[in-house]
């Protein structure tokens, strides 16, 4: 239940209001004095405070109440504050919301408004506190990123952070590690960083692309050749696994090697040990194998496509990467990493970037950023810059394109029965930019 603390010398008006919250499950504390209120404030958890201008009844200058907020907001600052004031203060009282507190509004007050604004500011301190325990949650997990070599990856959301903390939990142990994902996600990224925190980082990082070896020298590739092993073989050349003796061997797109390829793969992983094409010596390697993959290998088991052994050989810890769509606090950090320097992006590009639902993941997001910065005119990126659908580029709905006129403020505070802090919130804008909107189109408030 949340609780609200009245600071008011007239005991009758804490009465009242206590009333008036228990009836909408709100609990509340009373002080009779500024001191009283601070005190309180210390010894227990409150969610919204409302005070009185006014303690002494020869004062009517709202200097108490001033500095009653000024001592709150000191001590607490983001705890939301009501002002209480008659309207000889209500000047005072509009400066203290221009210097942050929350709302005010007039003895006798509205209980239809007061209960609107009340509500909507323990929403919106609900909001606030989970939002810092997610932070809070968020500085703990970076934490424990401490200290790995994280090959200067670039993220910002929980979905890659999750998986960049399981990548780097297994880079110490001698486990095949299977990185799935989509294509672009970077998980050649994930690769390097599991290799950079290995017992065997020392050691060289050689990535293959099965998807670009020809199907007839995958042996040769993987495993090098004798020469005149094939046409064309005039020399003896080492394979991949030669070349990562010591280090770890990135296969990427593991999914397109041939069953052929995939048992002589699954010896060597079960052994250690191979033989060149065109000999007959054996030869042992001692390698990290890692493996990545867009497809679905399961299914492919099912269809008799990918060994169904060599599946669970490669795959003893699985580190998925989610597309880029599903990591959208990702976007406008990487965004930024590949901006040359001296540019920047405008408002409308942020917001095209993050609209768009980037199919091709960060290599298209890298490809959109360097080619909007080789043709945009001007060092800032707007959002026609980026060339993507327009439909997409439209800010989002919702969003507001420019300060709201005469008659938009009007119906928005017609609708709200005056609350600003709710008109405020219908309009997009914060309070203190509502106030400062009512000030220069001369709108008073009722």
């Amino acid at each position: 239940m949340p609780t609200v603390l009245v600071i008011d010398d007239n005991p009758a008006v804490a009465t009242a209001l206590e009333t008036l919250f228990s009836l909408h499950d709100i609990d509340t504390r009373a002080a009779t004095t500024p001191e009283q209120g601070l005190a309180l404030l210390e010894r227990e958890a409150v969610d919204l405070v409302v005070q009185d201008m006014n303690f002494r009844a020869d004062t009517t200058s709202g200097a108490e109440g001033e500095a009653l907020f000024q001592a709150i907001r000191a001590r607490h600052p983001d705890l939301p504050v009501i002002l209480l004031t008659a309207w000889t203060h209500l000047e005072s009282a509009v400066e203290l919301v221009k210097a942050g507190a929350a709302d005010y509004l007039a003895k006798p007050w509205d209980d239809r408004k007061l209960m609107a604004t009340v509500n909507n500011l323990l929403e919106l301190a609900q909001t606030r506190a989970q939002l810092a325990r997610h932070r809070a949650g968020q500085a703990r997990r970076r934490r424990a990123l401490d200290g790995f070599d994280l090959r200067d990856l670039v993220y910002a959301d929980p979905g890659t952070e999750a998986a960049l903390t399981l990548a780097c939990q297994v880079a110490r142990s001698d486990l095949p590690v299977l990185i799935t994902g989509p294509n672009g996600v970077g998980k050649e990224k994930f690769a390097e960083v599991i290799h950079a925190n290995s017992q065997v980082r020392q050691g060289p990082f050689v990535a293959v692309n099965c998807g670009a070896l020809p199907g007839e020298l995958i042996e040769a590739e993987l495993f090098g050749a004798e020469a005149g092993a094939y046409t064309g073989a005039t020399r003896a050349r080492e394979g991949k696994f030669e070349a990562a003796d010591g280090g770890t061997l990135f296969l990427d797109e593991i999914g397109t090697l041939p069953l052929a390829g995939q048992i002589k793969l699954l010896r060597v992983l079960e052994t250690g040990r191979f033989q060149r094409l065109g000999s007959n010596r054996e030869r042992t390697v001692k390698v990290r194998v890692l493996s990545a993959t867009n497809a679905d290998l399961r299914a492919m088991i099912a269809q008799g496509q990918f060994r169904e052994d060599l599946f669970y050989r490669l795959n003893a810890v699985e580190v998925h990467v989610p597309p880029l769509a599903q990591r959208p606090d990702d976007i406008l950090p990487l965004a930024r990493r590949f901006l040359p320097p001296g540019r920047s992006f405008g408002d409308d590009a942020e917001r095209a970037l993050l609209a768009h639902a980037w199919p091709g993941n960060v290599r298209e997001l890298r490809n959109t950023v360097q080619r909007a910065a080789l043709l945009a005119r001007e060092e800032t990126i707007r959002a026609g810059d980026l060339g993507l659908p327009a439909a997409r580029a439209a800010a989002p709905h919702g969003a507001p394109e420019h300060e709201p006129d005469r008659a938009t403020i009007e119906a928005a505070l017609a609708r709200s029965g005056g609350v600003l802090a709710q008109a405020a919130s219908e309009l997009g804008m914060s309070r203190q930019a509502l106030y400062r909107r009512l000030d220069r189109l001369g709108i008073r408030r009722d």
